[in-house]
């Protein structure tokens, strides 16, 4: 069948791939499954009963929850009826979600459980166009969804539903998602179906998994990557598993044995890290092997251009090592989908050694949002790029090497804020993206780097501070960091550093600390970190060589405001957070925070 609109997948799935797990959540320690069947049924309930209250098309319903089949049922309920989709980040502040709900006209507001009803609950009180607070979870005291399930399955009109869904057009608004933003307020990015639709459309083919499989999810549903990755799966026929937590991705991967799931580079990262330390705990010979295994991976080139001998060493690697690596990750996966974010050229190359394809792909909400990815094999990868633009999608680099962008998953603009949309699109409808890059052979897309954070020394000379960080995170010491100099004099960074493996430095060290203020002050400390930034600055132009940093004693997250949601750098926020440390780095104030004259630091002079 025609897949047009985004509940158009729910149809194609029970008429071409009805199974007994389209969806499935581990709760209360057991893995409970819906159908193709039920699924539907669920979703269609939903839009009885929405109807049933005298939702319209274009009426907004904020939703803030885990991931979680529901989710589904919710949207494909809404999508079917014309409603607005407004999912919305766990994790945002309350001012973010007053904003939103106010900004977006929400009707209605549903959320999964006590936790976030309670947080809700008084500021949709605040805003006027609220009309009801639902839980997904039971909560005492609170409307729950089931009653909308409820009054649906009471008012069943199939003939009115098909009517309206009939009317629904591609082109019609599906969802506003608000970008998490790096800095200021996020606007609303308006997607409609064809919208999503065009990029699932133009993705499937690449996906190295088929209706038998199944896909583990555990990335924010309201983030635009994973949302399509679900559309996507889902339109394939592909089963989704939703992960309790992102702290227990390893138990559920073993558990569900999927054969892919999607991630940012912060995940693979760890994923990474924590091989290595099962290396490390490794004695004699296994050790070696090990080590030697990871090496052979580091050197890791495509379509067998180290030639056979390498091949050969790889294959025992394989059997020794790699092939255990797989198993700890469940032993079926084919693909790690790889978004959100620029992923370090050598996880790409280890990984795929070790028979884990992942297939990094690159885009922005406004795109749906992918506008290039990786495909599963050579010559469609490559390695520190995010592979082929989409066959529908066109791009082109601009004079000043900016990625300018056109196609049917380009936005429908920002809501309520022409004004914006026109700063991003220009009257021949090209979507500045904001990042940097380059288009190679076989139209490969190679990011440098974004835009507005390029920033000039007082030199005169130039420093692209994400490709610098993404080598520099390379190291285990180093959890995050941001590079800085903007019309300074030289370069400098502020380390937020990785304290597990740093802990585990400390103790084979014989560091004696109280607590991380005291770690990231010790003397060996500051020694080892310091001849960490000189190996890597070896590596660096010398105008971009870190001269001067600084340690952070606490660890870099959503919550305490360093990173947004999507796990990107929040630069604005860590340099307001961080400015005694750059102060001090630039020489503007002393030891203890007093500012120094021109005459007491040189730094001031010319």
């Amino acid at each position: 069948m025609e897949i047009f609109r985004t509940f158009d997948i729910l149809g194609k799935m029970l008429a071409d791939f009805p199974k007994e797990d389209a969806l499935a959540v581990k709760r209360n320690g057991t893995w409970e499954k819906f159908s193709t069947k039920t699924y539907r049924e669920y979703a269609d309930n939903f839009s009885y009963g929405l109807m049933a209250m005298g939702v319209k098309k274009g009426d907004k319903i904020f939703t803030i929850s885990n991931n979680r089949p529901e989710w589904n049922m919710m949207d494909m309920g809404m999508s079917q009826v014309g409603a607005v989709h407004v999912p919305v980040y766990p994790n945002n502040s309350d001012d973010e979600y007053l904003h939103i709900l106010s900004h977006s006209d929400a009707r209605f507001v549903i959320v999964s459980s006590q936790v976030f009803y309670d947080k809700i609950l008084p500021l949709a009180g605040q805003t006027p166009n609220v009309e009801k607070v639902f839980t997904i979870d039971k909560v005492e005291g609170a409307a729950n969804w089931m009653e909308i399930l409820d009054l649906g399955a009471k008012n069943k009109s199939p003939e009115r539903l098909k009517e309206i869904s009939d009317s629904i057009d591609p082109e019609d608004l599906v969802s506003i998602i608000y970008t998490s933003g790096t800095t200021g307020r996020s606007k609303g990015v308006m997607l409609s179906h064809k919208n999503f639709m065009s990029n699932v459309k133009a993705s499937f083919h690449l996906l190295p998994v088929d209706h038998t499989g199944r896909f583990l999810s555990f990335l924010p549903l309201c983030h635009v990557f994973e949302r399509m990755v679900n559309y996507l799966i889902q339109h394939q026929g592909v089963s989704v598993y939703y992960a309790e937590s992102t702290e227990t991705i390893g138990d559920n991967l073993r558990e569900v044995n999927p054969d892919g799931f999607a991630a940012v580079p912060r995940v693979i990262e760890k994923l990474y890290d924590k091989l290595l330390l099962k290396g490390k705990e490794l004695t004699g010979i296994k050790r070696g092997l090990f080590f030697w295994a990871v090496d052979i991976a580091l050197k890791y080139e495509l379509n067998g251009a180290n030639g056979p001998v390498y091949e050969m060493k790889r294959k025992i690697a394989d059997k020794l090592i790699f092939s255990k690596w797989r198993v700890a990750l469940g032993g079926n996966v084919k693909v790690v989908v790889s978004g959100g974010a620029a992923l370090q050229p050598r996880l790409a190359r280890v990984f795929c050694c070790a028979g884990l394809t992942i297939q990094e792909g690159y885009g922005l909400t406004e795109t749906s949002p992918v506008i290039a990815v990786n495909h599963a094999k050579w010559p469609g990868m490559r390695f520190g790029t995010v592979g082929p633009v989409l066959e529908n999608v066109k791009v082109k680099i601009a004079e000043d090497g900016e990625i300018l962008m056109k196609g049917p998953s380009l936005m429908m603009g920002y809501y309520k804020d022409t004004e914006k949309t026109a700063e991003v699109i220009d009257a021949e409808g090209w979507f500045h993206t904001g990042d940097i890059g380059e288009l190679q052979d076989h139209n490969i897309l190679k990011i440098t780097d974004r835009k507005k954070e390029i920033f000039k020394l007082s030199t005169g000379k130039y420093v692209a501070p994400q490709v610098i960080e993404n080598i520099f995170k390379e190291s285990q010491f180093i959890e995050q960091i941001m590079v800085v100099g903007a019309d300074e004099k030289f370069t400098a960074a502020i380390v937020c550093p990785s304290f597990h493996f740093l802990n585990g430095w400390a103790f084979l060290h014989h560091v004696k600390y109280r607590d991380t203020k005291a770690l990231i002050k010790h003397p060996k400390v500051i020694e080892r970190f310091q001849q960490e930034i000189d190996r890597i600055n070896a590596s660096l132009n010398p105008h971009e060589q870190i001269k001067q940093f600084e340690l952070t004693c606490t660890e870099w997250t959503p919550e305490t405001g360093e990173l947004s949601p999507t796990l990107k750098l929040r630069r604005n926020v860590v340099k307001q957070k961080y400015k005694v440390l750059l102060d001090r780095i630039y020489g503007y104030t002393d030891a203890d925070g007093h500012l120094q004259t021109p005459k007491e630091n040189p730094e001031f002079q010319e």
